[in-house]
């Protein structure tokens, strides 16, 4: 998606209300994948899953159908950076890493989130990869508040990720969201401090860092959707809806508990 200068949306108290109660379905479906993520599960199977339980929500799945896309979910495997189409055809093995990535539909509003697993033992650039991208996540929403620049965010994310050896994915950014899958503002995860538009409360996006191991260029398969690295480096993406606040920032697809096969080494960073 290409940045355009247009009006971003503050939302207001009924719309912020609807975005935490889809935001939070989203957020217990990836909850639950957790649960089910191992050694011989195919894609096709965790697609299956997610339908069902969105469904069993009483949401719709908002990645089926969209443009053409023709699953429920997107299930990026190792060198996929997102849009990773699943498939009957792909089993889980181990030391594979994986990014599921969920979007409800509830009640004519949208809510979005992701999160890299591990499948077995990892190796030692897999686990890199994977907290680097993480921890980046985190640092890009502690520069959300009222007042900032929207290119504080990005600029956090690129000066840490860089620092630890890694590259930032440039063909794919975060974006509003609300009752549509996609608005302005589109927040990339590179840039400079003190650039951008200026945050106000009530605005929500996504953050959603994709670190690559290798170079940051990518490039999209014959399917028109599966975008992998070019260099073959491994991918690792964690994605989160956030209402800009006064103070900060509320994390609406926060999770009520701990990832299991994702959030393995607390430490990671000392």
């Amino acid at each position: 998606m290409r940045v355009r200068n247009r009006k971003i949306e503050i939302k207001n108290d009924r719309d912020i209300e609807a975005m935490r109660t889809v935001c939070r379905l989203a957020a217990d479906t990836l909850t639950k994948v957790d649960g089910i993520i191992r050694p011989g599960l195919t894609t096709e199977e965790i697609n299956t899953f997610v339908h069902e339980d969105t469904m069993a929500k009483n949401a719709k799945p908002a990645p089926l159908n969209y443009r053409g896309y023709p699953k429920s979910t997107c299930t990026s495997l190792n060198e996929v950076v997102c849009h990773g189409i699943p498939t009957p055809d792909r089993a889980l093995v181990d030391g594979d890493i994986i990014n599921v990535d969920i979007t409800h539909i509830y009640e004519g509003y949208f809510g979005d989130t992701s999160a890299t697993f591990y499948v077995g033992e990892p190796s030692d650039e897999a686990r890199h990869v994977t907290e680097v991208c993480r921890r980046s996540l985190d640092i890009g929403l502690a520069q959300i508040k009222d007042g900032a620049r929207l290119g504080d965010i990005g600029a956090a994310i690129q000066e840490f990720v860089e620092g630890h050896g890694c590259s930032v994915v440039r063909d794919f950014v975060g974006h509003g969201i609300g009752r549509k899958f996609h608005m302005e503002p589109m927040v990339t995860h590179y840039g400079k401090y003190g650039n951008g538009v200026k945050l106000k409360s009530g605005m929500i996006f996504t953050v959603e860092p994709m670190v690559n191991m290798g170079r940051h260029d990518v490039v999209i398969l014959d399917d028109g959707w599966t975008a992998v690295t070019v260099d073959g480096s491994l991918s690792a993406q964690f994605e989160h809806t956030i209402l800009v606040t006064d103070q900060g920032c509320e994390i609406l697809t926060q999770r009520d508990q701990v990832l299991t096969q994702s959030e393995r080494f607390p430490d990671f960073f000392g």
